[in-house]
């Protein structure tokens, strides 16, 4: 735990916070406009209201001051796992539905997908840093989903993509918590101290 609390450790943290802001921010970015692309190409419209989608986990946290660092990274983590699956799940329909036909939209999707699994591997080195490696990633996927029609696939795509804008928000917010130095932050002293 000595490491995690030293001085090379305490910048090495930052800087891998700062570096997760940016890459959030650039995430969010992109999800934005894929999700202009999305609604465009699917034919549905931007206001059209989606039920929370099963597998797909949801940014707004009770008591979001009153967290450690480790258990913001801990749900980060989770929720960019399912998003991954998500995500390439989403790819797979996309290229059964419409093939090579919407070539920009598989590209876009493609590009996020992989946006969110360098942004999961950025969170796993957080963790590493604090002496608590990140958990396994075994039964971490999303439950398997029903079958569901073209329709309800769409509908499912739209909730994944506007969620995922909303990590991406909230991933952000969390890691400038964990990048402020010391307990006076609202976060705990150590993320190593973390439960």
């Amino acid at each position: 735990m000595a490491a995690a609390d030293s001085p090379s450790a305490a910048l090495r943290r930052r800087d891998l916070c700062s570096r997760g802001i940016r890459l959030a921010g650039k995430m969010r970015s992109d999800v934005v406009d894929l999700l202009d692309t999305y609604v465009e190409r699917q034919g549905l419209d931007a206001s059209a209201s989606v039920a929370a989608v099963e597998g797909v986990p949801v940014a707004a946290a009770e008591r979001w001051d009153e967290q450690t660092g480790t258990q913001r990274l801990l749900e980060n983590l989770a929720a960019y796992r399912a998003f991954r699956a998500l995500l390439a799940q989403m790819l797979e329909e996309q290229r059964e539905q419409l093939g090579e036909a919407d070539a920009a939209l598989g590209r876009a999707l493609a590009a996020v997908l992989l946006q969110v699994s360098a942004f999961t591997y950025h969170l796993e080195e957080l963790l590493r840093l604090e002496s608590r490696g990140p958990p396994s990633e075994e039964g971490a996927g999303p439950p398997p989903l029903p079958h569901l029609g073209l329709f309800e696939r769409k509908l499912r795509g739209l909730g994944v993509l506007r969620e995922l804008a909303q990590w991406a928000v909230r991933s952000a917010r969390d890691l400038r918590q964990l990048a402020k130095p010391g307990p006076g932050s609202g976060s705990a002293p150590s993320l190593a101290e973390s439960p």
